[in-house]
């Protein structure tokens, strides 16, 4: 499996975001980053909804 062919710094801020080490998340096969990917995307919706609800 070869490593996934995204920049240095979107690596850095995806394993920043998802809490994984450098290594592993360049070495993650690629569904199961995009799957992570969409529950840190669901996770921040949710997160935007509610602070839109508090503000009404």
């Amino acid at each position: 499996m070869r490593p996934l062919q995204i920049s240095p710094e979107t690596a850095v801020k995806l394993a920043e975001a998802l809490q994984v080490p450098l290594e592993r998340l360049m070495h993650m096969p690629q569904h199961i980053l995009l799957q992570k990917m969409m529950e840190l995307a669901n996770q921040e919706k949710e997160a935007n909804e509610s602070v839109d609800k508090n503000q009404e």
